[in-house]
């Protein structure tokens, strides 16, 4: 099967990189409702004037194929942790989506997302059902 037959709801393991080599891990809860993204990620603060432990975060966006694309919009972190535009490429097996991010005019850096092996068989049996 190719990407366009996945449905990307569910759980999503992430990693995104600062141009300066700093990784910070983030969980990604996705819901694909047409060609519409939306969701939620939460994630460990680094660096220094960190709002809380766990930063979490809203997500809205879309899916083209296998292009794509949400704005990560903080919640309650004040100025500094604002809104992070995130464009990608899903793999052909809808295991793994990996791209860029962007905060215009501040950083840019890589992001990937994988999902769990089990969350991907899930689906796959799902759409077997329906079929």
């Amino acid at each position: 099967m190719d990407a366009q037959t996945h449905a990307l709801t569910g759980v999503w393991n992430g990693l995104y990189s600062y141009p300066d080599g700093r990784s910070v891990t983030f969980v990604a809860t996705l819901i694909e409702s047409g060609s519409t993204l939306s969701g939620s990620t939460h994630e460990p603060c680094v660096g220094g004037d960190c709002p809380a432990g766990t930063l979490f975060a809203s997500l809205i966006g879309s899916r083209d194929g296998s292009a794509v694309s949400f704005r990560k919009t903080y919640e309650g972190a004040g100025p500094r942790f604002a809104t992070v535009n995130y464009q990608g490429r899903l793999n052909a097996e809808a295991t793994e989506i990996d791209g860029r991010w962007s905060i215009p005019g501040v950083w840019s850096g890589k992001f990937m997302m994988i999902r769990p092996q089990r969350e991907a068989l899930k689906e796959e049996q799902r759409q077997s059902e329906k079929a």
